[in-house]
């Protein structure tokens, strides 16, 4: 008979519900804070303290249960270095609800699930209008103080005239002589043209 022995089943097997709960606690305390239903996060709550409570401890038989139940050594370490210590004065109260409403396809209860000590991590600034217009102006005052500034590379009067060498006339370079032209060969027709009259004035004598 089962007696007293009310869990959350979600719907699934043994197997696979301890899956879940084990990737939950894993996402909770590598993000701080997880979007999930409410079922799923009543069901993993109590792992999630369970190993909390096991990082304040701090000692190597905890470490070696926390990694049974994670199976990540860089987690485990993260766990009882940081999380640990942040609970170290607390002894319940160390995750929490946050109901945003309910899912739009199977109208499930959704929670944003989190651990109540979080670490903010530092966000980047962005710049304002008035930083940008400061930034602008010392700009405009530094390249104001480069102008003013006799420029010291300037170049060096001569103390004495120097007589002003005369350009010389550039010598233009021979050009190189094209080879003798030939003669032009008389062409053909002219030639038997020449050979005819021959004939008829020997045909003649």
């Amino acid at each position: 008979m089962r007696h007293a022995k009310h869990r959350y089943l979600l719907n699934l097997t043994a197997t696979k519900r301890k899956a879940l709960l084990i990737s939950l606690a894993k996402s909770l305390f590598r993000y701080q804070k997880i979007k999930t239903t409410l079922a799923r996060a009543k069901a993993a709550r109590p792992l999630v303290e369970r190993l909390i409570t096991l990082a304040k401890r701090n000692d190597l038989a905890s470490r070696r249960r926390a990694y049974r139940i994670l199976q990540d050594h860089k987690l485990v370490k993260f766990l009882f270095e940081d999380i640990g210590q942040r609970f170290k004065n607390r002894s319940s109260g160390m995750t929490r609800f946050v109901r945003i409403g309910r899912r739009r396809g199977d109208n499930a209860e959704m929670v944003i699930f989190e651990l109540t000590e979080i670490k903010e991590t530092p966000k980047k600034q962005t710049k304002t209008k008035e930083t940008a217009l400061s930034e602008q102006t010392l700009k405009k005052t530094q390249l104001s103080e480069i102008k003013d500034k006799p420029s010291e590379e300037k170049e060096k009067e001569p103390s004495e005239e120097q007589p002003i060498k005369e350009e010389q006339p550039i010598k233009e370079q021979p050009t190189p002589k094209s080879p003798k032209e030939k003669p032009k060969k008389p062409s053909r027709t002219f030639l038997k043209g020449i050979k005819n009259i021959f004939k008829k004035e020997r045909d003649s004598l």
